[in-house]
């Protein structure tokens, strides 16, 4: 009966937070809309069962808020992280674990890891697998045309080479390309996954990637 109960809980928080998360990311067309938000959620799920030792209402309250208070997708951060807390307040998360996702959120992404790295909790770890995992591959190929377009973004310059060592600042401020950002992120994310799980995932997604760039040079070029 308590199981129950725990359960029944635990159910009633992750449907309040989704409800906000939605709400948040549901006009983005950037490809960090809410069926992102939904395959994180997926992932991180399957990565949590293989891992008894998280905290699995922490892992998917963190893989469903962790877009919440993007800048990509809010124009105030401070603000909609004050909404993202109270949301999980509300929701009836305990302090604690409003505080773990919190931190996990504040440190698992791309750019945050440009100017710092922090180790991450279990918890925060199999998030970032899955949101990592869900920027490679052929969802990733999609979502990275999506962002470009969204922005002005130009597909590509054979001129215009990579960026090496970008600093956080330079990561969106700088001139890229959409097919530069394969090679200054995404081919770089399957070795910084955390688990064995989250890796084996990543190998085929990867070779996805290389083979498309190596077709889409071709073609750009008109060798195919």
């Amino acid at each position: 009966m308590v199981d129950n109960e725990k359960e029944q809980r635990f159910m009633i928080e992750w449907q309040a937070l989704t409800a906000f998360a939605k709400k948040v990311s549901e006009q983005d067309h950037s490809g960090h809309g809410f069926d992102h938000i939904q395959r994180v959620v997926a992932t991180a799920k399957q990565l949590a069962a293989q891992t008894p030792e998280a905290d699995t209402a922490v892992v998917l309250a963190a893989a469903t808020m962790h877009d919440t208070y993007d800048d990509k997708l809010v124009p105030d951060v401070p603000i909609a992280k004050a909404a993202a807390q109270q949301a999980m307040v509300d929701a009836g998360m305990r302090a604690d674990q409003v505080q773990m996702v919190l931190t996990i959120i504040d440190h698992m992404s791309f750019k945050a890891n440009l100017q710092h790295h922090q180790s991450l909790p279990v918890e925060g770890q199999l998030v970032q697998d899955a949101d990592r995992l869900d920027a490679i591959g052929a969802i990733g190929i999609g979502r990275a045309f999506m962002y470009g377009g969204a922005h002005g973004g130009r597909m590509y310059d054979p001129d215009l080479p990579p960026r090496a060592d970008l600093t956080a600042a330079q990561y969106r401020t700088t001139e890229g390309t959409v097919i530069n950002h394969f090679y200054e992120k995404l081919l770089k994310l399957k070795d910084q996954l955390n688990t064995d799980a989250a890796k084996k995932m990543a190998m085929h997604r990867q070779q996805v990637m290389e083979d498309f760039l190596t077709e889409f040079k071709a073609e750009w070029h008109g060798r195919r």
